[in-house]
């Protein structure tokens, strides 16, 4: 479990060292058409939509991660959200923040 634990915030700090990287790309785009012509502002308004997105998705999964580290205090990692048997080891291994056992993920 100490591995999990492990690979569970090196994950957190990736995501969070992504985030951290990509704010910039997220900021408001200038509307100046002096300082920039209109497809060029246009490729920067999708960039930011593009960077926001992505955003989410890391948020997601630092959610997850929360919730992953919650669950191994109390016990109950590994444990499917449905039906309450074990996920398989190997499942957990190639996503340590599934949810559902493979029965139940169908």
């Amino acid at each position: 479990m100490d591995a999990v634990v492990r690979r569970l915030h090196a994950l957190r700090a990736e995501l969070l060292e992504q985030s951290d990287a990509s704010r910039e790309s997220r900021d408001t785009v200038m509307l100046d058409q002096t300082s920039v012509g209109r497809l060029s502002r246009m490729d920067a308004m999708q960039g930011q939509a593009m960077a926001k997105a992505e955003e989410q998705r890391r948020q997601l999964a630092l959610r997850r991660i929360t919730g992953a580290l919650s669950r191994i205090d109390k016990g109950e990692y590994g444990e499917c959200i449905e039906c309450g048997e074990w996920i398989g080891a190997r499942r957990l291994e190639g996503d340590p923040l599934v949810l559902k056992c493979i029965d139940c993920a169908d």
